[in-house]
């Protein structure tokens, strides 16, 4: 199968990355290995930091589509498994995505700029939850922490896959286990019955009669609702 323009680019820029560092690869470098010429690589990309990312907006699109699909599952069925469709293009890239996350660990602008990529996944996944919660546009808290709680589960998953700690069949896993999590987290808490409120009433008095005669007159009299006095005893 023959390869676009765009696909040698990247293959090309990814192997110089693993050769030489990020830094030291230079576009020239990577039209060279691909055998392009440098007006092809800049249809292509805006610059050199183009090529570390994945297409994003087309991922975020896939995802608005599976959310728009699902409309007879749960919502947050939904959700796990428009996060499950991000997570399976990662583990599709293999060592690339390994690659390009060491790389972003070491260069602060990638850092910044895969941070900013988070927030059209966490857009999508509040508009889409709104229908959960019942929120308006204007005041949509509940779904913007449930978002929140799905793109951290997700990247939770990605990073220990990423880092090495899990193969691909224990990322799925880990990732249905993570979404568990979120549900559990997110079903509202059933109403318990509180034990009626015990009052006490104080009463202050003075009166000449032993203290042990007074006592089941004071109960009595703290019992009754509008007990003003203790017989026996002055205001």
């Amino acid at each position: 199968m023959t390869s676009t323009p765009r696909e040698r680019l990247t293959d090309a820029a990814f192997a110089l990355f693993a050769e030489r560092g990020f830094h030291e690869t230079t576009v020239d470098d990577v039209v060279a290995r691909a055998g392009v010429g440098r007006t092809t690589f800049f249809r292509a990309f805006s610059a050199k930091e183009d090529v570390i990312f994945p297409d994003h907006e087309a991922l975020v699109a896939q995802v608005q589509e599976r959310l728009a699909a699902s409309s007879d599952a749960p919502a947050l069925a939904a959700a796990s498994d428009a996060a499950g469709l991000v997570l399976e293009h990662y583990l599709a890239e293999g060592d690339r995505a390994r690659l390009r996350y060491r790389i972003t660990r070491q260069v602060a602008a990638l850092r910044d700029r895969e941070a900013a990529s988070q927030l059209p996944y966490h857009r999508a996944f509040r508009v889409f939850l709104r229908d959960l919660t019942g929120e308006s546009e204007a005041s949509d808290l509940r779904a913007e922490l449930l978002a929140g709680a799905v793109v951290t589960a997700h990247n939770h998953v990605l990073r220990r896959w990423l880092r090495g700690h899990t193969e691909a069949d224990a990322a799925r896993a880990e990732l249905g286990r993570a979404m568990a999590e979120v549900a559990l987290w997110a079903t509202p808490s059933a109403p318990t019955d509180l034990a009626p409120v015990q009052e006490t009433a104080i009463v202050v008095v003075r009166s000449t009669r032993p203290v042990d005669e007074l006592l089941p007159a004071l109960r009595a009299a703290a019992a009754e609702p509008g007990a003003a006095h203790a017989p026996g005893s002055t205001a």
